[in-house]
């Protein structure tokens, strides 16, 4: 197996992609193929699959079993969680979630997804685009994932013919670009065999694109923050008054977006006040400027009134706060999702109480056309929501910033996470908020 070094490690650049598609597509095999023909698992790893293999009777090792790690996946030859394998090439670095196929499991795919900048949707040759394919699809528009892979699997069950491939393609592909996806790459493969998933196939000479990896390597992933919405949510306040600092006042979060600067005015979410940065402290030490996925603590030059769930932006890019909410979800939970229902909405750090004051339509995802007032939304169900908080949120269009631009509703009952919601316009048009009296404390 072929090492990398620190320094050609911390060369590379980061791909975060996320797999998907129907039950038995062969995620799970892809994934482990992958992984074993970039030589990218250890020898008692591979001992462990051929074992397990061998106990149910296979003759040769199971890939599937690399990424199926719960006792259940296994004895179903099943995806039920996300799992999360980590992996790298001399060219880049990747995180990978292989995400369940499974209708009932959908809502795995929106976790595996939010973060990812590259989805593989598979698709079985034999069966071409089904229901569950046109629901990832629409998931991956909705979470606004820059790239997406259309991996025809197991193309050496239809004996690798370049016409069954060539028609998926195109139907997938129009599909994809009627729900706004910037970039479809179709690549058929078989992960089984090994085919064009990292080296090139043999038996598909017709096709001269790049095998999986390579396209997984060669993708551009773009990490430019200059053109970002600077936004950094308050998680802790550090006062530690001790003698050494007997008047520090820090606020400690992960930067979502964007960079801070010394000297930059700022303003507190949502209560308005302004500052100054006077300083930014990472790791333990002062640094002038601070960037995206960095963990710091901020400094003001004022004494203002800031606390956990609180937001800081630059001045000049401050959003506007609402109570109003207006975004498309994805339902996620087995109770319904109705109008009235009294939930807590969870933006970035902060948590307030909300209500569910309209849900204006529902996504049919067969032929993309839209359900109106549905009533409710049950389980894996796509649609638009009117929400009223109890109090302001400064929130950004998710278009503008997947970070702060989305928020998860929670039953306020048991913590039960019910909605992943998408702020901003996506598949509806936006309707006036219906105004209802409410009691119990509920009415905003």
């Amino acid at each position: 197996m072929s090492t990398i070094t620190s320094e050609e490690l911390s060369a590379t650049t980061l791909l975060r992609f996320a797999t998907a598609g129907s039950v038995d597509d062969g995620k799970s095999t892809l994934v482990g193929r992958l992984l074993h023909d970039s030589k990218s698992i250890l020898s008692d790893q591979l001992e462990a699959v051929e074992r397990a293999s061998a106990s149910r009777g296979q003759e040769a090792p199971d890939l599937a079993l690399l990424t199926d790690g719960l006792r259940a996946e296994r004895e179903q030859g099943i995806t039920i969680d996300v799992a999360y394998r980590y992996f790298a090439t001399p060219r880049r670095r990747f995180i990978l979630a292989d995400t369940p196929g499974h209708v009932q499991y959908t809502r795995n795919m929106v976790t595996g997804a939010s973060t990812a900048e590259l989805t593989v949707i598979l698709v079985d040759a034999r069966n071409g685009v089904v229901e569950q394919t046109r629901r990832h699809a629409a998931i991956a528009a909705l979470l606004r994932v820059p790239h997406v892979v259309l991996a025809v699997n197991k193309m050496d069950l239809v004996d690798y013919r370049e016409p069954v491939f060539a028609a998926i393609a195109e139907e997938f592909t129009a599909y994809a670009s009627e729900l706004g996806v910037p970039e479809v790459t179709a690549i058929p493969i078989s992960a089984l065999a090994g085919d064009n998933v990292v080296d090139p196939s043999a038996n598909m000479d017709w096709y001269g694109g790049p095998t999986f990896l390579e396209h997984l390597e060669t993708v551009p992933v773009s990490h430019d923050l200059a053109h970002c919405h600077a936004r950094l949510p308050v998680q802790y306040v550090i006062r530690p008054q001790t003698a050494e600092h007997p008047d520090y006042r820090g606020y400690a979060g992960q930067i979502a977006a964007g960079t801070f600067r010394v000297g930059e005015p700022v303003t507190v979410l949502p209560s308005g006040r302004t500052s100054t940065i006077s300083g930014i402290d990472l790791l333990g030490e002062p640094v002038d400027v601070a960037w995206t996925t960095q963990s710091v603590t901020v400094l003001l030059a004022d004494d203002v009134d800031v606390s956990r769930g609180d937001l800081i932006v630059p001045t000049k890019d401050a959003p506007a706060t609402t109570q109003d909410v207006e975004a498309t979800v994805c339902h996620v939970a087995d109770q319904p999702l109705t109008v009235g229902h009294r939930v807590l909405i969870k933006h970035g750090t902060r948590t307030v109480k909300a209500i569910v004051k309209d849900i204006p339509s529902r996504l049919t995802l067969d032929d993309l056309s839209l359900h109106p007032h549905p009533g409710q939304l049950v389980a894996n169900d796509i649609g638009r929501v009117k929400i009223r908080t109890a109090q302001p949120l400064p929130v950004d269009s998710y278009a503008d910033s997947r970070r702060t631009g989305s928020f998860i509703l929670i039953d306020p009952a048991d913590g039960t996470t019910l909605t992943a919601g998408m702020v901003g316009e996506s598949f509806a048009s936006p309707e006036p908020v219906k105004e209802t009296p409410d009691d119990d404390g509920w009415d905003f």
